[in-house]
């Protein structure tokens, strides 16, 4: 009987690892808000689906919104790529991935009139045998694009650290260069020491601090 618990708590460990390798991969990250001007910007738009909703027509739907302005059409994912007239006209390019989990957009060129709001729609219907429900969600990205890219906060503060840790680093092998020639140093002014002290002393005493021999 005292097998059972310990093959429960086997078995637990196991279902739970089997769930993770189960569970889905995909990851909604947020995009990047800030672009360079005369680069190309990535838009990430990313809605992940479990394994058993693969099976579904997903259309996507992006629209941007200047500052202070509307929301206007300007990419349309439905079965086919559409791109509609707008200021991006031949700088959108299609970034999705097969499974229709990744339903990003590059805009290629990017200028200072790109700064704004984007609007990734994503409106899914699954397809189940009974029914075919509809869900759709939303991804809003605050884009700023500037004239040259500023230096990261944090590749700042890694160079700062380095630079500490160089000099932390000098110092401690000049302090132990130090500490070694003065323990040498030492070392060999007791050797000479005991070397004059030896040759002040008598012959005869030499002699007699020779150490007697037993037969």
């Amino acid at each position: 009987m005292a097998a059972l618990p310990r093959l429960v708590c086997a078995s637990s460990v196991v279902l739970v690892v089997w769930a993770g390798f189960c569970s889905a991969v995909c990851v909604e990250v947020p995009s990047e808000t800030e672009a360079v001007q005369g680069t190309h910007m990535k838009l990430l738009c990313i809605s992940c689906m479990k394994r058993e909703e693969v099976t579904a027509s997903t259309v996507v739907e992006w629209f941007y919104r200047p500052e202070g302005g509307k929301d206007e059409p300007i990419y349309e994912h439905r079965k086919t790529n559409h791109e509609f007239p707008s200021r991006f006209s031949g700088r959108l390019q299609w970034n999705g991935s097969k499974d229709m989990q990744d339903v990003s957009i590059t805009v290629l060129n990017v200028t200072l009139n790109d700064s704004g709001i984007y609007t990734c729609n994503i409106t899914r219907e699954f397809e189940f045998e009974i029914h075919r429900p509809l869900f759709t969600s939303s991804r809003l990205i605050h884009l700023t694009v500037v004239e040259e890219a500023g230096e990261d906060f944090t590749s700042v503060i890694s160079e700062i650290m380095m630079y500490i840790l160089l000099v932390f680093l000098t110092l401690w092998l000049l302090i132990e260069m130090v500490y070694c020639y003065r323990k040498v140093s030492k070392a060999e002014e007791a050797a000479q020491e005991n070397a004059t002290d030896y040759l002040a002393i008598p012959s005869e005493n030499k002699e007699n601090c020779a150490v007697p021999v037993e037969e």
